[in-house]
């Protein structure tokens, strides 16, 4: 999982792939930390489909699998628990085809601050979920904006 800011992209996993869909025009670079816009229009640039999961006001589980199901548009088989969560970003056959899926997370600290153990379990869902697309055709990336 790659989290964006000021400074641009770091990290591991697929962020790496989005940078250098963009190499020829410099490093990637957020204007603002916390704000998706600029993360969102690099990642639309990137020919990928783009998702936004904004966490802004989530502060338990049952929001954060509320705001999963409205927001990325989950099948009605989701379960609204973690292993369901998995299940669906490891079979994305519920989205339009795609040559890649980026997941831009936003307004996720409060949610990290109020529920440490579960944003904890969140991460790992999605760094698995981006660790399972990576050397397939259709690659997931995952990043979040700093708050």
């Amino acid at each position: 999982m790659t989290e964006t800011g000021s400074s641009g992209a770091s990290g591991r996993g697929g962020g790496e792939h989005l940078r250098r869909a963009r190499a020829e025009d410099g490093p990637a670079g957020v204007d603002a930390p916390g704000d998706p816009g600029p993360v969102l229009a690099l990642a639309a640039e990137s020919g990928r489909a783009v998702l936004l999961l904004d966490l802004a006001g989530v502060r338990d589980k049952a929001g954060f699998m509320d705001r999963c199901t409205t927001r990325l548009d989950l099948p009605d088989w989701f379960g609204r628990n973690w292993d369901a969560l998995a299940d669906c970003l490891t079979d994305l056959s519920w989205l339009p085809a795609a040559q890649g899926r980026v997941l831009v997370l936003a307004g996720w600290a409060e949610y990290a601050r109020e529920q440490p153990r579960d944003w904890a379990v969140a991460r790992e869902v999605l760094a698995e979920a981006s660790e399972y697309w990576r050397t397939r055709e259709t690659p997931l990336t995952v990043l979040l904006t700093v708050a």
